[in-house]
């Protein structure tokens, strides 16, 4: 059954890593982020909050749902004094009009039905020519072949009824982008990232991972047993199994800036 995002056993799944530096490296190389005002919208356990608020901004405020998601957050970035987080959603965050010069929505548009009421919103919160950054998978972002870096397409060779459910929750790149310019933004870039999900020091701490589903909202749709033959299929594709384990997602980032 699909993942309960208000459940409190669910509280860390989305605590328990890091942003990596692909991921820093490349907001980086597109946008400021010191000094600026950023919100995070559906910021889950708080690890991109982080990553930005140790970039340099002067005060972050990440935005979920879910109580349980940000008692995680509140949690994962208690040492950090410029960081808030505040309860509401995509299409009503509560934030103040015309407040922030970045938004960031990682991972999150695939869990909304109405872009346009997501991105009409977005465009209110943020200061005359801020910019908003979608990062999300499309479609051919989810069904890239599995290899040694990209394990997510050993999911959906192992079961392959995961691959209507994943490419049925994703919008193509040209509906992002035709939602993002109807909304009064304008499309600056769109790229293409490989962003390291994580590292793992050998084949059972990457098992371990997965039978967790920490992070992982689509393997909730298989039961313990599944993931169980997942495991020990993903550990026949990998053999000889090199370590370490590097990770690897495939995202698209669309950077937006509001006319």
């Amino acid at each position: 059954m699909p993942i309960d995002f208000h459940d409190e056993q669910n509280r860390s799944t989305y605590t328990t890593r890091s942003a990596n530096e692909s991921w820093i490296s490349m907001i980086q190389e597109n946008v400021d982020v010191s000094g600026k005002y950023v919100a995070d919208i559906g910021c889950g356990g708080g690890i991109y909050t982080q990553a930005l608020a140790h970039m340099g901004a002067v005060q972050v405020t990440g935005v979920d749902f879910s109580q349980e998601m940000l008692k995680g957050a509140t949690t994962n970035c208690k040492s950090i004094q410029h960081i808030t987080f505040s309860l509401g959603n995509a299409y009503d965050t509560h934030l103040p009009d015309h407040k922030f010069d970045l938004v960031l929505e990682r991972a999150l548009i695939h869990h909304l039905n109405d872009l346009d009421a997501c991105f009409r919103e977005a465009h209110r919160i943020l200061k005359p020519g801020g910019t908003l950054i979608i990062q999300d998978r499309t479609p051919q972002d989810c069904i890239h072949p599995g290899n040694e870096h990209h394990l997510r397409g050993f999911f959906f060779e192992k079961f392959p009824q995961l691959i209507e459910l994943e490419v049925n929750r994703r919008y193509d790149a040209n509906q992002v982008q035709q939602a993002m310019e109807a909304n009064g933004f304008r499309l600056d870039q769109t790229i293409s990232l490989w962003e390291t999900r994580r590292v793992y020091e050998d084949m059972e701490s990457l098992k371990e991972d997965i039978l967790l589903r920490t992070g992982r909202s689509l393997l909730h749709e298989l039961s313990d047993e599944e993931m169980q033959e997942l495991v020990e299929y993903v550990e026949r594709k990998l053999e000889p199994v090199h370590h370490p384990i590097v990770e690897k997602d495939l995202w698209t980032v669309w950077f937006g800036v509001k006319r």
